[in-house]
């Protein structure tokens, strides 16, 4: 298994490139919606590349280093450092000091990996080194990326969200204008539009709707998840998947997106899993994109953060004993709720209730990152073969979210992937309830590591 494999990789000292042009030293504030607290983290993502015979004596690392350094002129921002003002107001000083840069070589080929590749991989520290002080949010490079060139001629291209810069599909459109940049071309399709200002808080601000998400919630029943048992898997869900959960949804919720019914039916069999008190209250978190949710719609060269991230709340017993419709109705509902006034309420609460965390009491987190690009992303060498979050979860606690990755199996389907965390014994209840909805059985499996639908485990 993939998961196994062990490779040593020779990393040169990481080094600094800084735009390939002068650019101007000034201050950018970011916007209301990127600096609150909950944003403060990175998420690595990790791209995987074929070799190309066609690139015979091209060098992916030095392609890449220079497009950077080109790419940077245009994103300039991210040459610089973040600083903190008064009550917590981040901004940018574009110094153009530069992003790391770390060249490496790993003994190993791309097959190695496994066929289809999957999170989690397999030293994925040593594809994604952690510079020490690279990993905190203020002063620091505001981007670190590793370049490993692999035994067979492809290579892995490996960097860090730095999610108070920007949100994913912010990211990707960064990386798809390297990309074109390292592929010829003077300057990125989508030119990159700062205006933060647009996302700032209202003059007075207002809080004008409700947002659970930000609720202040004793942690009185132990949220935190042990990291000493923690057990790793992959869960593909395709067509044949999807309609077995479909067939649990009454009718008239039929027409709900993929994304709200598989939402609802991970949170539902991870909910059972977890066994809360039947009394607790249990949420889940998910990002919605809101650049088409202006009037008018956000600029299309936007990087920052523009999501919301709604909250579905209601008790264990409630969301257990309910059938899966219940929870479907729930996230539904939260996700409609969305709109320009809700990002604007969301603003003006940042300022002034000194921008708070997401509620993580009991709380799911759940980004569907299947539309936004990263395997598309194309340094000359063709689309990745896996390209997204490099595993399952976000910010320093572990086991409370999940990414839906768009993803091929071994037979071919299109479907998406799902990294996942959990304590040993809740994993394998968490296997039991998804395989018996994916199954439609009136009992659970053994929902051993022969069942379809896991791809990979820890």
């Amino acid at each position: 298994m993939a998961t196994s494999l062990v490779f040593t990789v020779r990393r040169r000292k990481p080094e600094l490139v800084a735009p390939a042009k002068a650019t101007p030293h000034e201050v950018k504030l970011l916007s209301d919606i990127d600096d609150q607290e909950g944003l403060r983290f990175q998420i690595p993502v990790i791209q995987f590349y074929r070799h190309d015979p066609s690139n015979a004596g091209k060098d992916p690392v030095e392609v890449i280093r220079k497009a950077l350094a080109e790419t940077l002129v245009f994103y300039y921002p991210f040459a610089g450092r973040l600083r903190e003002g008064p009550n917590r107001k981040l901004m940018v000083e574009c110094t153009g000091e530069g992003v790391l840069f770390i060249e490496a070589d790993a003994d190993v080929t791309l097959k190695q990996f496994g066929d289809p590749l999957q999170p989690p991989f397999p030293c994925l520290e040593e594809l994604l080194y952690n510079v020490p002080g690279s990993g905190e949010i203020l002063n620091t490079p505001l981007l670190l990326i590793q370049v490993t060139r692999l035994k067979c001629g492809g290579f892995i291209f490996a960097l860090p969200l730095n999610h108070p810069m920007s949100d994913a599909v912010g990211l990707v459109q960064f990386m798809s204008g390297l990309g074109e940049i390292a592929r010829g071309m003077h300057q990125p399709s989508i030119q990159p539009v700062w205006c933060r200002e647009l996302l700032n808080a209202r003059d007075p601000p207002k809080i004008t709707c409700t947002h659970r998400e930000y609720e202040q919630v004793p942690d009185a029943k132990g949220t935190i998840i042990p990291l000493d048992d923690m057990a790793h898997r992959s869960f593909f869900i395709g067509p044949t998947e999807l309609g077995a959960i479909r067939r649990l949804i009454p009718p008239h919720l039929r027409r709900c997106s993929n994304f709200e019914i598989l939402t609802a039916c991970i949170w539902r069999c991870r909910t059972m899993a977890l066994q809360p008190d039947s009394d607790e209250n249990v949420r889940v978190i998910f990002p919605v994109n809101v650049r088409a949710k202006f009037d008018p719609p956000l600029p299309s060269g936007y990087y920052g953060n523009a999501v919301a991230s709604p909250v579905a709340v209601t008790t264990a017993r409630k969301l257990c004993e309910n059938p899966l419709g219940y929870a479907l109705e729930l996230v539904r509902k939260t996700k409609a709720d969305v709109t320009e006034e809700y990002m604007r309420s969301v603003a003006d609460l940042m300022v002034l209730k000194g921008r708070p965390h997401f509620t993580v009491v009991r709380t799911y987190f759940v980004s569907d990152v299947t539309s936004i690009g990263f395997r598309e992303v194309n340094f000359g060498w063709g689309k990745a073969v896996y390209g997204g979050p490099a595993k399952g979860g976000v910010g320093a606690i572990p086991g409370v979210s999940s990414f839906f990755i768009p993803f091929k199996n071994a037979k071919g389907e299109e479907g998406l992937v799902i990294p996942f965390c959990l304590p040993s014994e809740a994993m394998d209840r968490f296997v039991k309830e998804l395989d018996t909805i994916l199954n439609n059985n009136n009992q659970p499996t053994d929902g051993g590591p022969n069942s379809a639908f896991i791809v990979s485990s820890l």
